[in-house]
């Protein structure tokens, strides 16, 4: 199978690189079905993970959850030479800061950090939620084993943790247990408030929740479909860029889209195998999710889970009603599909924190000239850059052309009006960056 592909990258003039490819089919293989079974089947045994929960017990309840995930993460850094930084990252929640904050809280973040070797202030990261509830948000004693929802997700973040921390990346990787979410997304505000206040320079989140059901409540049954949910503008954008793109276009083409559209690339290429579907909007209808508040602040952030939701599993008191078996439970997980939605964090992951950084300040002219111009600036570390257009209409690029190392280049023939652009920057190991639309204008 790899040699197969490996010649398929030959033929076609894709960038791949033999140690590329090889690297990153060695991760998917090495993600563990068995491992996440024992560490959903840990979370799940806590009991409830409710955000307002027992601290205090060693075998129930929040408290326990996290001490319990902060020592994993603590297992893989003593495994790998302590090569990750693991802290609680937390915030005081007030008693009625919103209807779902019953008494006073500490929110608290795990977070294991695996420091880049070239650009350690650089950032991709990946999201879990370690708590968990039932039909009633505030109702944090009774049994709310949150196995899919979201013990799949923290699973899968320890999971990616242990097979990512046997390499060196160039980028830092940051991998994350969030709490608070179902009482307000307080864990994704909290971290992305301590990222600005530090000045990460945030990649982007790839954020897990819900990567372990195969039985929707439509009837579909499939292992292999799995949805990317992005935003299609930053919410942070500016009065003149939001005039620019009245003209200039853009509206699907923020820097959250561009993540969701390289995570659905890359898996198409590594694991043809699954179907990874680009979903238009920042979440399902009406919902929310731990990659909004990276949003809300300005950074690229997506959710990846499974394709074929069940309600009767989300959100449940656990009972039996109408012959319907309720409840957030273990035997609704499907291991093996949480370990393909593992291996497509994981090679995304790899991927972006061995690439070079994505261009700045790319500008695009070509008006009223029967040809397309780009412009960017060099990025440190990389060996030349690729272009990218598809036709205004498509999802997805669908048309390249690697142009060396230069800062710019003439698409002769290919006529500004009728197509979209962007640019990515590719490092000497074959791994590119995520695309860049263009920013600005220039006219010669």
């Amino acid at each position: 199978m790899k040699k197969t592909l490996l010649i398929l990258f030959a033929c076609c003039g894709l960038t791949a690189t033999s140690q590329q490819t090889t690297d990153l089919y060695d991760i998917i293989g090495a993600v563990s079905a068995e491992r996440l079974e024992q560490d959903i089947t840990t979370l799940a045994n806590f009991g409830t993970r409710h955000t307002l929960s027992d601290t205090l017990s060693q075998t129930r309840g929040i408290g326990a959850a996290r001490r319990w995930i902060k020592g994993e993460f603590d297992e893989i850094s003593s495994a790998c030479g302590d090569c990750l930084e693991v802290f609680y990252q937390k915030d005081f929640i007030k008693k009625g800061d919103n209807q779902r904050i019953v008494n006073d809280v500490w929110v608290v973040n795990v977070v294991a950090i695996q420091w880049g070797a070239k650009n350690p202030n650089s950032f991709i990261i990946m999201s879990g939620d370690i708590d968990s509830r039932v039909s009633d948000p505030t109702d944090y004693t009774s049994d709310s084993p949150g196995a899919n929802d979201n013990a799949s997700g923290m699973a899968g973040t320890i999971e990616a943790a242990r097979v990512l921390s046997k390499y060196k990346f160039d980028n830092s990787i940051i991998y994350v247990g969030l709490s608070g979410e179902e009482q307000g997304l307080y864990g994704g505000k909290g971290l992305a408030a301590y990222a600005k206040e530090r000045e990460w320079d945030i990649i982007g989140i790839l954020n897990n929740d819900m990567i372990g059901n195969i039985r929707g409540v439509d009837g579909v049954v499939s292992n292999r479909d799995f949805r990317i949910f992005s935003e299609p503008v930053p919410p942070t954008e500016t009065e003149r860029q939001r005039r620019s793109r009245r003209f200039y276009g853009g509206e699907v083409d923020g820097i959250s889209r561009q993540l969701a559209r390289y995570v659905y690339k890359n898996t198409l290429d590594y694991m043809p195998e699954m179907n990874p579907m680009l979903i238009y909007r920042l979440d399902r209808f009406g919902r929310g999710g731990h990659h909004r508040p990276f949003n809300d602040a300005g950074y690229a952030g997506i959710r990846i889970m499974e394709a074929h939701e069940n309600y009767t599993q989300q959100h449940q008191d656990i009972r039996t009603e109408n012959g319907i078996d309720y409840g957030d439970k273990l035997e609704h997980v499907n291991f093996d599909y949480a370990k393909k939605l593992t291996a497509v964090n994981a090679i995304n992951l790899a991927s972006i924190a061995w690439a070079p950084l994505s261009p700045k300040e790319v500008n695009i002219g070509g008006i009223v000239e029967p040809s397309a111009k780009l412009k960017w600036e060099a990025v440190p570390g990389a060996k030349g850059y690729k272009i990218y257009w598809r036709d205004t209409t498509s999802p997805t690029w669908d048309h390249s052309r690697y142009v060396g190392n230069v800062t710019e280049h003439t698409l002769d023939g290919i006529v500004i009006d009728n197509f979209f652009f962007g640019v990515a920057a590719i490092g000497e190991n074959g791994f590119e960056s995520p695309v860049v639309f263009p920013s600005g204008v220039f006219r010669n």
